[in-house]
């Protein structure tokens, strides 16, 4: 019985051949993009997996994640490295920061005479509270350790002093393909190009949006005695809900989802909506980050049923404001969710879902400006 193919085929458009090509004969390039740069014509081109493998003189397995990762998330995503969690440290990242918090803090904050610590009465302080803090791992911390920590943040324990995380390597690069996306937008809605049975989505999650609760009523405006509403300082907490959305660059429509969480499968759920939404032969391609539950196994496995119909364009670390879903958030912020109350999730979920349908009568396009005059498409 004839062997049955079972991987879809990668469909690519001109401009990413013209990519590829360009890395694959790149001698700048790092050897891991112009190597999968190459699998990745070779298997547009009809190649099979094997022969593939044999030129490239590697494993069938490594061509298949190359391929897969193209078909689910296009060919951007097979060219770079997936975050990988790695092996846990035994000092988390949560111990660090208290450390940190500590040795930013002044120690007559904690009931001591100094103003400033030093080494070895900071080190005591972390064995003597680690545990009641939450922080049982550094219940034997010395001075060696206690330095360790703060010398790769460049914080002195005699000083009070601010740390800030190193940017994306990358950063720059990322930046340059967020904004060539939002270039062509601009081109195809001034009529330069023309839309070719595909749109672009700006998604992110806004957690931790309260449902929050007056335990007084609200005072109305008096003329001539209360220019404002009034209102008791007291509220009343009914938990917090998530907003998963995604705005079409083109026509301003929003899709949104309200939810408990914003793991995996809530990201997923989104994705089904706007597959259900879009015309089939569209390409969806979407501006996010690299939240862990974008690039989770459980969402790489959902794409690879959908290929060909999504790209994900990501934002580089610290660069969410490249992002426009950014100002629908920051506007939706300022003129309803700042002054909502509500008597439950329920309702606050219901009031969330009748703001976005008001915002879809009326839609209105974001545009990007910022350094788009230099960007070349």
């Amino acid at each position: 019985m004839p062997f049955k193919k079972k991987r879809s085929p990668l469909l690519l458009e001109e401009k990413d051949v013209k990519i590829l090509e360009t890395i694959a004969a790149s001698r700048t390039e790092p050897y891991s993009r112009v190597k999968r740069a190459r699998m990745l014509l070779g298997y547009s081109r009809g190649e099979s997996i094997s022969s593939i493998a044999r030129k490239e003189q590697t494993n069938r397995p490594a061509v298949e994640r190359c391929v897969d990762k193209a078909l689910s998330g296009g060919i951007m995503a097979a060219l770079r490295d997936l975050a990988r969690p790695g092996r846990p440290s035994v000092i988390t990242d949560e111990d660090k920061a208290w450390v940190i918090h500590l040795a930013c803090s002044k120690p007559s904050e904690y009931g001591y005479a100094a103003e400033r610590w030093t080494i070895a009465q900071l080190a005591k302080h972390i064995r003597e509270n680690a545990t009641e803090a939450g922080h049982p791992a550094l219940s034997r911390m010395g001075k060696s350790g206690l330095h360790n920590i703060l010398s790769k943040v460049d914080i002195k324990a005699h000083k009070t002093a601010y740390y800030l995380e190193r940017r994306d390597k990358e950063f720059e690069q990322k930046m340059a393909q967020v904004l060539v996306v939002y270039k062509e937008v601009q081109q195809t809605r001034q009529g330069a190009q023309e839309q070719k049975n595909h749109t672009v989505l700006s998604y992110d999650e806004k957690p931790g949006i309260q449902a929050i609760a007056n335990i007084a009523p609200d005072l109305a405006p008096v003329p001539g005695e209360y220019a404002a509403w009034g209102r008791d300082y007291e509220y009343k907490r009914h938990g917090v809900v998530s907003l998963l959305a995604g705005i079409d660059l083109y026509d301003g429509h929003v899709l949104g989802l309200v939810r408990d969480r914003h793991r995996s499968r809530e990201f997923i759920e989104f994705l089904d909506m706007a597959d259900s939404y879009y015309p089939s032969d569209w390409k969806l391609r979407i501006i996010l980050d690299n939240h862990s539950s974008h690039i989770s196994k459980e969402t790489m496995a959902w794409l690879k049923d959908k290929p060909n119909r999504f790209e994900f364009i990501y934002t580089p670390k610290h660069g969410s404001w490249l992002n426009l879903v950014e100002i629908f958030f920051s506007k939706m912020t300022r003129a309803f969710l700042r002054s909502l109350r509500v008597s439950s999730k329920a309702e606050l979920k219901q009031r969330i879902e009748k703001y976005l349908d008001e915002v879809n009568a009326t839609p209105v396009v974001f545009k990007w400006k910022y350094k788009l005059d230099e960007v070349m498409v």
